[in-house]
C-alpha cells in the first residue's frame, strides 16, 4: 500500500505524506457544533465528510482513531437566543391593549431597520408599515430580483443576510397590520425586547441557557445517528470544563502571552510572535480582517475595552448583566470561544495530536487562534511547539453563492431534508461526489448523477443476488447467510477477475490521494458497468464465480463509505443489510411473512379447477418447512436466505401454472392469471419481493424494499387510470366531433348559403349570384362557395346514405 497523503491546511499546496504521531494510532478532535438551533445542510456536509473520512481510517486502512468532539454550549450566540426568547416569553404574559400591543410592534419595527436596513429610513417622513413595500423595492428591489449590492459580480452572503433581514421585515408588516403582534412579528420583537431588558434577566440561575444546549444537543444527536455519522469516542462540553479553560488562562498570562484589562483577559499577538512564534499559520491573508475579527470574538463582546492590540482576542471574558458567569481570578466572567477547544482537545488528547478539524469557516480566526493559545501555552523555554500535526477543513455547501449558515437563515434542516427530498444515503452519496476539502453547490446534475449511481449499485445487489440464488437453486449446504448463495467452483473469466483487480487497484490510489472518493465512486460504477456487460453477454454461461466477488467487494466498499446504515464492519456478504437482518429476528418470526404468502397461493392454486398435471401436483405437495429447518440448522439467520424455500416454492408453482394456463379453460385461464399478477403485484410486493418474469425463463426472485414495489405499482396504476382517462377523453371528444360532423351534413348544399344576408340571388342549386348591393358576385368569391357547396353536398350524400332520405 502506498503512503496516505493528505490536503493539510497547514501546508498549503497538494496533499502531503500522514504519518501519525504513534504508528497505527490516530488522535483526532472535530470542532463540534455550537447549540443553538436545529441543524441544517452545512452541518450534514462537514460532519458527513468527516464520517467518511473517520470510517476510510477505521475500516480500509485499519487504524485506531480516538475520535473526539465537543458542544459548544456556552457562546455569545447561545445567550442571545436563549435571553431572548425568556424576554419574549415574558412579554407575551404582560396584559396589553390592543393599541399598546400596535405600538410596541411599531416600536420594534423602527429599531430593526434602522440596525439592519437603514437605506429603507432614506427619503421623505418617517418609514412605517403603509410605506415599507415601496421603500423596500425602491432601496432594496435589485437584491430581492437576484442581484447584488453594488451592481456587480454574484450575490453573496452580504445579500444573503440583506434578504434574511427584508424577510423578517415583511413578515413583521403583514403581523402589524393584521393586529397580530404576537403572531408573526417575533424576529423584529426579539432583538428590540433585548436591547430593553437584557440586563434585567437573573443568569445566577444558568438553566435558561441549558435548556436550550441540552435540548439542542439532543437535536443534533438525533440528527447524526439518522445520517449515519459514528459517535465520537468521546464527548466534550464547555460547561463541564470552565475550571480548567480558567487555569489554562491563567498558565497563558503567567508566560507573559495575554494580558487582563477590565476584567477579561486577552491574547497578546504581538508578544506570541515576539517570542518566535507564527500566528495565522492557516489564513494569513485573513489576520487583519476586521469582520472576521468581530465575528470571532462574538456580537456581546463590544463594548469590551482595554485591548493593547486591535487583533488580540479574548481568553476570558468579563460577564455582563443578563449573561452567564463564572467565578476566577478576574472576577465573575465566561470563557472565550477559541479557548474552549484548546482545552478540551488537549485535555483528551494530550499537547500535541494528529488531526484537528472542521469547516473551512472556522480556519479563521478560530482555529487559528486556537493554534496561537495552545502553543503559547504549551512552548518551552521559548522553543516553537507543534499542537496539530493535521489540520482538514471541509468546503463550505453553498445555495446561490453563499454559504447555507443558521445566521443567515438560508438553510433546510436535516430533519426537513431527510423528510423531504433526501435519504441518509442519497445525502451521503452527493457529498462522496465531491471532494470533502472543496465547496460544493448542490445542483439538479449533481443529484441525478448521484441518484443514478445509486440506482446502478441497488440494481447490481439485486440481481446478482438473485442470479446467484437461481443458480445454486439450493440452500441446503451453506455455512452462514448470504455465502448461501456462493457458486463454489473453478470455472473464472480472466478479463472481469482484471476487471475487478483494475477497481481494486484504482480505489486505493483514490483513497491514499487524500480520500479522493470521486474517484471511488467513478470506479466502483465502471467495474459494476463491466459485470452487467458480462451477463448480459453470457445468459448461459456467466462466471457468478467473479461476479460475486465483484459485489462483496462492492458492498465492502459501500460499507466502509457508510452508505449502509444496517450493515457493520467488516461488511461482509452481498448487497444492503435490510432492516430485518440488522433487527437479528428470532428465524421463525422473520419468515413468517413469506410463509403466510406461500400457504396463501397454495391454496388459491388447489382451488382452480385445473387439468391434470403431475409437475402441478408435485409441486402442490411439496413443503420448503424442511429446508428451512435445514438452513436453520445451518446457523442461517438472514432473513432473505431463510425466506428462499418458500419464495421459490410460490416461483416455481406460478411458473407452472403460467405454462398450463394456455390449454385450460377460458375462465380457469383468467383465473389462473389474474391469481399469478396478484401473487406478483401484491401478495410479495407487499413484503418485499419482486418476480422478475423473464421470456422463456423462470421468474428470477428480487429482494426490494416494499416502500418502492408499491410506489412502482402505484405509479404504474395512475399512468394506467390517465391512460384510460386520456383514451376516454379521446373517445367522447371523437364521438362529439362525428355527432358535429352529421349534424353539419344534414343541411342540404342548396339550403347552406340561403340565409347568409351577404347575398340577395341564389341559382337553382342555391349557389349565390348576387351581392346583397346587387352587384355581381366576384368570380374568384363564386370559385370559393363552389368548393364549399361541393364538399356539403357530398357530405350531405353521405349523411343520407347513412340515416336514410333522398339524395337532392
Amino acid at each position: 500500500m502506498d503512503s496516505i497523503k493528505v490536503h493539510n491546511s497547514l501546508k498549503p499546496g497538494g496533499p502531503v505524506p500522514f504519518v501519525p504521531i504513534e504508528k497505527g494510532k490516530v488522535s483526532w478532535y472535530a470542532c463540534g457544533p455550537t447549540v443553538y438551533d436545529q441543524s441544517h445542510l452545512g452541518h450534514a456536509r462537514n460532519y458527513v465528510s468527516t464520517d467518511i473520512i473517520r470510517r476510510i481510517l477505521l475500516h480500509y486502512f485499519g487504524f485506531d482513531v480516538k475520535f473526539v468532539m465537543n458542544f459548544t454550549d456556552v457562546d455569545d450566540k447561545i445567550i442571545i437566543k436563549a435571553r431572548r426568547q425568556r424576554l419574549l416569553d415574558l412579554e407575551k404574559q404582560k396584559p396589553y391593549t390592543d393599541a399598546e400591543l400596535l405600538e410596541l410592534g411599531k416600536a420594534a419595527f423602527k429599531a430593526y431597520a434602522e440596525n439592519n436596513l437603514p437605506q429603507l429610513l432614506e427619503g421623505d417622513g418617517e418609514l412605517d408599515v403603509n410605506n415599507y413595500i415601496s421603500r423596500r423595492d425602491a432601496a432594496y428591489g435589485s437584491v430581492l430580483a437576484g442581484g447584488t449590492l453594488t451592481g456587480e459580480g454574484k450575490p453573496g452572503d452580504a445579500e444573503a443576510k440583506l434578504k434574511m433581514h427584508i424577510s423578517n421585515m415583511t413578515s413583521a408588516v403583514i403581523a402589524i397590520t393584521g393586529n397580530q403582534v404576537f403572531k408573526g412579528a417575533d424576529e423584529i420583537l426579539l432583538p428590540y425586547l433585548d436591547s430593553l431588558y437584557k440586563e434585567t434577566i437573573d443568569t445566577s440561575d444558568q438553566s435558561i441557557f441549558t435548556d436550550l444546549t441540552k435540548f439542542m444537543e439532543g437535536e443534533f444527536t438525533d440528527d447524526m445517528d439518522a445520517l449515519n455519522v459514528l459517535r465520537p469516542d468521546v464527548v466534550t462540553r464547555v460547561t463541564e470544563y470552565v475550571p480548567q479553560i480558567a487555569k489554562f488562562v491563567e498558565r497563558i498570562l503567567e508566560k507573559g502571552f495575554a494580558y487582563e484589562a477590565e476584567g477579561s483577559v486577552y491574547f497578546d499577538i504581538a508578544a506570541f510572535e515576539k517570542a518566535g512564534n507564527p500566528y495565522a499559520r492557516l489564513r494569513p491573508e485573513n489576520r487583519n480582517d476586521k469582520a472576521l475579527q468581530e465575528e470571532g470574538e462574538g456580537s456581546l463582546s463590544k463594548g469590551l475595552g482595554g485591548k493593547r492590540g486591535a487583533s488580540d482576542f479574548a481568553l476570558w471574558k468579563k460577564s455582563k448583566p443578563g449573561e452567564p458567569y463564572w467565578p476566577s481570578k478576574w472576577g465573575n466572567g465566561r470563557p472565550g470561544w477559541h479557548i474552549e477547544c484548546s482545552v478540551m482537545a488537549s485535555d483528551v488528547l494530550g499537547s500535541r495530536m494528529d488531526i484537528h478539524s472542521g469547516g473551512i469557516d472556522l480556519a479563521f480566526p478560530h482555529h487559528d487562534n486556537e493554534l496561537a493559545q495552545s502553543e503559547a501555552y504549551f512552548c518551552q523555554h521559548g522553543h516553537e511547539h507543534t499542537w496539530v500535526n493535521y489540520f482538514l477543513h471541509m468546503g463550505h455547501l453553498s445555495i446561490s453563492g453563499s454559504k447555507m449558515s443558521k445566521s443567515l437563515k438560508n438553510f433546510q434542516t436535516i430533519k426537513d431534508a431527510l423528510a423531504s427530498t433526501y435519504t441518509a444515503r442519497s445525502m451521503r452519496i452527493v457529498f462522496l461526489l465531491g471532494r470533502w476539502n472543496d465547496g460544493v453547490e448542490i445542483s439538479p446534475d449533481m443529484r441525478t448523477a448521484a441518484d443514478s449511481w445509486e440506482t446502478a449499485v441497488n440494481n447490481f445487489f439485486t440481481n446478482t443476488k438473485a442470479l446467484l440464488a437461481e443458480a445454486a437453486d439450493t440452500t441446503t449446504t451453506v455455512d452462514s447467510g448470504v455465502k448461501a448463495l456462493s457458486i463454489n467452483n473453478d470455472k473464472s473469466t480472466e478479463n472481469l477477475h482484471a476487471d475487478l483487480e483494475q477497481a481494486k487497484k484504482e480505489v486505493e490510489e483514490a483513497l491514499v490521494n487524500s480520500f479522493d472518493t470521486p474517484a471511488v465512486l467513478r470506479a466502483v460504477a465502471e467495474v459494476i458497468r463491466k459485470a452487467n456487460v458480462h451477463i448480459s453477454a453470457h445468459k448461459e454461461d456467466a462466471d457468478f464465480v467473479a461476479v460475486e466477488a465483484i459485489a462483496r467487494w462492492i458492498t465492502k466498499i459501500v460499507g466502509i463509505l457508510g452508505l449502509d446504515a444496517n450493515a457493520k464492519p467488516p461488511y461482509e456478504g452481498i448487497g444492503w443489510v435490510s432492516a430485518a437482518a440488522a433487527a437479528n429476528l428470532d428465524p421463525s418470526t422473520a419468515v413468517q411473512p413469506y410463509k403466510a404468502v406461500h400457504k396463501t397461493f397454495y391454496a388459491d392454486a388447489q382451488a382452480l379447477k385445473l387439468p391434470a398435471s403431475e409437475a402441478v401436483t408435485n409441486l402442490l405437495s411439496q413443503s420448503p418447512d424442511s429446508e428451512f429447518d435445514s438452513l436453520f440448522s445451518a446457523g442461517v439467520r438472514d432473513p432473505e436466505q431463510l425466506a428462499l424455500p418458500y419464495l421459490r416454492g410460490v416461483a416455481k408453482l406460478r411458473n407452472e401454472l403460467r405454462r398450463v394456463a394456455p390449454s385450460t379453460s377460458p375462465e380457469t385461464k383468467q383465473s389462473i392469471l389474474a391469481l399469478s399478477d396478484r401473487v406478483r403485484d401484491f401478495d410479495l410486493s407487499n413484503i418485499g419481493v419482486y418476480l422478475d418474469d423473464r421470456p422463456d425463463q423462470p421468474s428470477l426472485i428480487k429482494f426490494i424494499p416494499a416502500a418502492e414495489l408499491i410506489a412502482a405499482r402505484e405509479e404504474k396504476a395512475a399512468r394506467e387510470a390517465e391512460k384510460a382517462r386520456a383514451k376516454e377523453e379521446a373517445k367522447r371528444a371523437k364521438e362529439k366531433a362525428e355527432e358535429e360532423k352529421w349534424e353539419k351534413a344534414k343541411l342540404a348544399p342548396q339550403d347552406m348559403f340561403k340565409g347568409d344576408e351577404r347575398y340577395s340571388e341564389w341559382d337553382a342549386d342555391g349557389l349565390p349570384t348576387k351581392m346583397k348591393d346587387g352587384s355581381e358576385v366576384p368570380k374568384s368569391q363564386s370559385k370559393k362557395l363552389k368548393k364549399d357547396w361541393d364538399r356539403q353536398k357530398k357530405a350531405h350524400s353521405e349523411y343520407q346514405a347513412k340515416f336514410g332520405g333522398s339524395t337532392a
